[in-house]
């Protein structure tokens, strides 16, 4: 192979917008006729999504030995301390064998406890983060909130406020 072939593994390197490129949403009509799939808000904020966990949230995970799904899953039950387990499939934004996997796997490691009333379906599970949890929650954090501050610092603060207020907004209404 030349000194400057590209490895047969490499990735390509993915398509950037110019800065300045014209919003197709700023005109846009009842019908959305002007959007392309590429420009469609689920598309980019997908895209969006997987290139921040892979750049900015799965390196700090790691680094402590946790999947990204254990590491969403962790922060939740440190905020709440506790939390029925379909309240946690609800606030996790993931799907409930996601959840139950990755509650067993903290489990196993001593970092969440789960109970059960009795015979009751695992709905009725109470999810609670153990002291070992908290300990280990408090050491990824502040590198999770460097992380995603260096991230929302690309913006302008008015960018900031604009983008903020907008996803509020759009989640009111979905709700």
């Amino acid at each position: 192979m030349s000194r400057d072939a590209a490895p047969v593994n490499s990735k390509p390197a993915p398509a950037t917008a110019p800065a300045n490129d014209p919003s197709p949403w700023t005109d846009l009509d009842e019908d959305g006729s002007g959007l392309t799939v590429d420009n469609f808000l689920t598309t980019m904020l997908s895209q969006l999504v997987t290139a921040l966990r892979s750049t900015v949230t799965k390196p700090y995970a790691e680094q402590f030995g946790l999947t990204v799904p254990e590491w969403r899953i962790l922060a939740l039950l440190a905020h709440a301390r506790a939390l029925p387990f379909a309240e946690l499939v609800t606030q996790s934004t993931s799907d409930k064998a996601l959840v139950s996997r990755t509650l067993r796997l903290l489990e196993d490691r001593g970092l969440v406890q789960l109970t059960s009333a009795g015979n009751t379906p695992r709905k009725k599970l109470l999810c609670a983060i153990t002291e070992a949890g908290i300990a280990l929650h408090d050491q990824v954090m502040p590198l999770a909130r460097r992380g995603q501050a260096e991230v929302i610092r690309q913006l302008s603060p008015q960018e900031r406020e604009a983008v903020y207020q907008g996803l509020r907004k759009l989640l009111r209404a979905q709700a």
